[in-house]
């Protein structure tokens, strides 16, 4: 009983290691970053929000991370659709400048709100239009471009 047990545990554990994306493929690559895109915006949106308190300096600081990362994500994109459980639809190889023209608005309101963000004090009134802006252009493309 205790070998037919083991045998099935290592089978289970195996079969989920094969579900898993290769870190350093393209699709790893630009997954990491979009989940490090989701969790700066989050923090940056509770603050404005109310779910976090307010924090200047951090919400400055998401803003460049925010802008850095936003330039990131493009480049793990191949010329031919990649294989893997991508949630990128096939448009963004079929419609290449599209994608890019969002990738390029995406980039430029990142770089508006980190402008924003160099007048100090930060008062939180100031920085709505522009996180909605960045909001906005995520959602933009992923209404095109993403499988939801």
């Amino acid at each position: 009983m205790f070998k037919c047990f083991t045998v099935l545990l290592l089978v289970s554990v195996s079969l989920v290691g094969c579900d898993r994306v290769d870190p350093n493929s393209p699709l790893g690559q630009r997954k990491a970053i979009f989940k490090q895109m989701l969790k700066t915006s989050e923090d940056m949106g509770g603050m404005l929000r109310g779910r976090l308190p307010f924090d200047g300096g951090k919400f400055a600081d998401g803003a460049l991370k925010l802008d850095s990362l936003a330039h990131a994500p493009w480049q793990h994109f191949p010329q031919v659709q990649d294989e893997g459980d991508s949630s990128a639809r096939a448009e963004v190889w079929q419609r290449q400048t599209r994608f890019e023209d969002l990738a390029r608005q995406l980039e430029g309101v990142t770089a508006q709100l980190v402008g924003v963000t160099r007048t100090q004090p930060l008062e939180m009134a100031q920085l709505k239009a522009p996180m909605d802006k960045v909001e906005a252009a995520c959602k933009a493309c992923h209404s095109e471009f993403r499988n939801h």
